[in-house]
């Protein structure tokens, strides 16, 4: 006799099974999962312990607890991921967006004024330049990356939140940036150092684009074209505003002041750490 499964009794298998792969969040990743299966909120997950789920039901949950357990990113099962209290698809073109970029929104946001020229460089699942348009609707925001599918899905997402009318999608290297001139460039770019990658969580090393990780040998490639291009593409008094990682802020902030760039600032993220620095070209 086949074995019945009720949402209960698979709730509380999948976390026993999580927790011995190691996966932070065993029960509410179980219960996400479930909740996408049955086509319920986690509400409704709590209100339907008893329900038995239909053979096509366990063989669909199967397979998202199998690629789980391969430590594929929960969002890249679920296809989404939330940012910026905005829902934006995500597959392993793109990076699944952090809440820690959302300092980097919140200080763009503090600096940009009427109808505002941004450019957002590798904007990948078009996260930042969404959440600025969002905010802000008389600003128009070109986002740039060099993937082709990460600019598909970017695309998407501008149209899934209602801004693709102010958000330019535009294939481009971070070598040669687009002329502009913009009031404010802001960029989550690569910067693990290359011999740090294989040091990474499994979700991010073996999942998420190498290609947006990767910042070269010493973690700054990226930071030092934006910082060499600035002067160039902002306008006098224009903000360049870029997500750092730990133990960079004080590195890239003197990238910023070797090009020219004032009023040099970090912000920290909610743990304490430098997470976005900031410059200024001069009046």
């Amino acid at each position: 006799m086949t074995e019945r499964w009720t949402v209960l009794k698979i709730l509380q298998w999948t976390t026993d099974y999580f927790a011995g792969k190691e996966i932070v969040s065993a029960r509410l990743e179980a219960e996400l999962l479930l909740a996408a299966t049955l086509d319920l909120d986690r509400v409704g997950l709590y209100v339907n312990f008893e329900r038995h789920l239909s053979a096509d039901e366990l063989t669909s949950f199967r397979e998202r607890v199998r690629r789980r357990a391969l430590r594929e990113p929960l969002q890249y099962i679920l296809g989404e991921t939330e940012f910026w209290s905005l829902t934006l698809n995500v597959s392993p073109a793109v990076l699944v967006p952090r809440a820690d970029t959302e300092i980097l929104v919140e200080e763009a946001l503090s600096r940009i004024e009427g109808a505002a020229r941004v450019l957002d460089v590798g904007t990948g699942s078009g996260a930042i330049a969404i959440a600025l348009a969002h905010e802000k609707a008389e600003i128009l925001v070109t986002a740039l990356d060099c993937s082709a599918l990460a600019l598909e899905i970017a695309s998407n997402n501008a149209e899934r939140n209602g801004v693709s009318d102010r958000v330019t999608c535009v294939l481009g290297d971070l070598a040669d940036l687009p002329a502009g001139p913009f009031e404010i460039v802001v960029s989550n770019p690569p910067y693990i150092p290359t011999a740090d990658c294989e040091q990474l969580m499994p979700e991010v090393r073996d999942h998420e684009p190498r290609l947006a990780l990767d910042g070269g040998n010493d973690g700054f490639a990226a930071y030092r074209q934006l910082a060499a291009q600035a002067g160039k593409i902002l306008v006098p008094g224009g903000w360049l505003l870029v997500e750092v990682g730990i133990d960079q802020a004080a590195a890239v902030g003197a990238l910023f002041a070797a090009s020219d760039l004032t009023e040099i600032k970090h912000r920290d993220d909610y743990s304490g750490i430098p997470r976005v620095v900031m410059g200024k070209t001069k009046l």
